[in-house]
């Protein structure tokens, strides 16, 4: 994959016009892979993982799992038996609106993953949420569809994919 630098470098136009958007850099990196990219998959929800869980058990494909967890710090929504299945299952990649627990088994991962930190606390398993809508968070919109570039400088989010 190429660095998110350089893509920023040779899209200065699509960041001008929005469709190549820079996430807020407060979210923090997991799992064993620094470097993913691939379309991405929406899902919003709310202290309820899930939906996250049933994403993760499906075949992945190269995608990346974009949550938005309202940016709610009281619960986890990604741990360390989700991860395995992301992984297993092919998914390239999570990025969480939320925090996760179980750090240390999701860094044993071949996954990226991004979140706004670590929380002991479980979620609720409602089965509330929404699939393939967009998503507002960390200054920047990501839809379904879209294409997901995280390495080590950031995360980006394009409208398609970047040559």
């Amino acid at each position: 994959m190429t660095a998110t630098t350089d893509l920023c470098d040779a899209n200065e136009s699509k960041l001008l016009d929005g469709t190549l958007r820079v996430l807020a850099p407060q979210f923090h990196r997991f799992g064993k892979h620094a470097t993913f990219a691939g379309p991405v998959k929406t899902l919003k929800v709310f202290e309820d993982n899930s939906l996250v869980r049933a994403a993760v058990e499906s075949a992945g494909q190269g995608r990346v799992l974009v949550v938005d967890g309202a940016g709610s710090l009281r619960c986890a929504l990604l741990g360390g038996n989700l991860g395995k299945l992301a992984e297993r299952n092919g998914w390239a990649g999570v990025v969480l609106n939320a925090p996760i627990r179980d750090a240390d088994e999701i860094d044993a991962c071949a996954i990226g993953v991004r979140a706004l930190g670590v929380c002991p606390v479980k979620s609720k398993k409602t089965g509330a949420g929404s699939f393939d809508v967009p998503l507002a968070f960390g200054g920047v919109t990501v839809k379904p569809g879209d294409w997901c570039y995280a390495d080590r400088d950031g995360v980006l989010f394009s409208d398609g994919e970047l040559a």
